[in-house]
């Protein structure tokens, strides 16, 4: 796919019709990495953050082009940003949850639970109230980039750190949780699972209610097929957007598939960004992608 290429979209529901432009391509915007991940937006620099996570680096992209902006970077996967705008990362090497600060400075926001280290952190996301929720599967202990294999010491799960610093697990029952995302008004949660061991279902998105800022009453929200739903974000109707073998479905918030949009890569994740908000930024193998979208993202990351 050159940069001037059509971008090709499946319209499966007409209402998706409305949300994107058959006129607009999907643009590779960057190339040549080995498996990027965790892509987020930081308009007031005017740049996209993605990790390149074999090569042990984050980059950042501008339409001048692609720079190293950290590297070594402990294996980062999932980046997104807190409600002061500063950088969270979910580092495989460390086995832990970061916080970067203005000043360039890294505080460790979680590498342990009930004394035992973390799995491998893979997303994250931030509440209004502060909260970090992150997914920590073991997909990171599990590869041997560094020879930093390592034994599992936690159950997969989902962990929400409050703004003071307590740390307390909310989703125990998800065999290998990934992606997060949540709705614009945060009254759901929407989580990737990845590898539940006892189901025939393992690409599936489940939801969960937001109650006193912890998530309850999970159950199944969309299955995608083919791929898994290593990422997703969520748009300002309330759409979900997940990743896929074949690009990217845009599924409406009551489960339907509406329409997909074409990658010619596997795609891991996603993100929101442009002026308007309404680019889509996607990860996608060894390449970076962006479409303009006919909706914003959420409101934030």
């Amino acid at each position: 796919m050159g940069t001037n290429d059509l971008s090709f979209f499946e319209v499966i529901d007409p209402a998706f019709s409305q949300y994107v432009l058959f006129n607009a391509p999907v643009k590779r915007i960057a190339e040549g990495f080995d498996w990027v991940e965790g892509p987020v937006w930081f308009g007031d620099a005017g740049c996209l953050l993605f990790s390149d996570i074999p090569n042990d680096r984050i980059l950042r992209w501008t339409d001048a082009g692609v720079t190293i902006f950290r590297q070594p970077s402990n294996y980062t996967n999932g980046n997104t940003r807190d409600r002061q705008g500063r950088l969270i990362s979910c580092e495989h090497g460390t086995r832990r949850v970061t916080r970067t600060e203005w000043d360039g400075s890294i505080t460790v926001i979680a590498d342990t639970y009930l004394g035992k280290r973390l799995n491998s952190p893979n997303d994250v996301v931030v509440a209004t109230d502060g909260a970090i929720l992150f997914s920590d599967p073991h997909y990171g202990i599990m590869t041997d980039y560094e020879g930093f294999r390592a034994e599992q010491e936690l159950p997969c799960a989902v962990y929400r750190v409050a703004l003071e610093g307590k740390i307390e697990a909310v989703i125990t029952d998800m065999a290998c949780p990934n992606g997060l995302a949540f709705s614009p008004d945060e009254s759901r949660l929407y989580v990737a699972d990845t590898g539940r061991m006892f189901s025939n279902d393992p690409q599936e998105i489940r939801v969960f209610d937001i109650v006193a800022g912890r998530p309850v009453n999970g159950r199944h929200f969309h299955k995608i097929s083919p791929g898994a739903a290593d990422g997703v974000r969520v748009d300002s109707d309330g759409n979900v957007w997940s990743s896929a073998a074949d690009g990217v479905h845009c599924i409406a918030p009551d489960g339907r598939l509406m329409g997909k949009v074409f990658v010619p890569e596997g795609v891991s994740n996603m993100c929101f960004g442009g002026r308007a908000k309404h680019r889509l930024f996607i990860t996608a193998t060894t390449g970076v992608y962006s479409v303009v979208l006919n909706r914003s993202g959420a409101q934030w990351p």
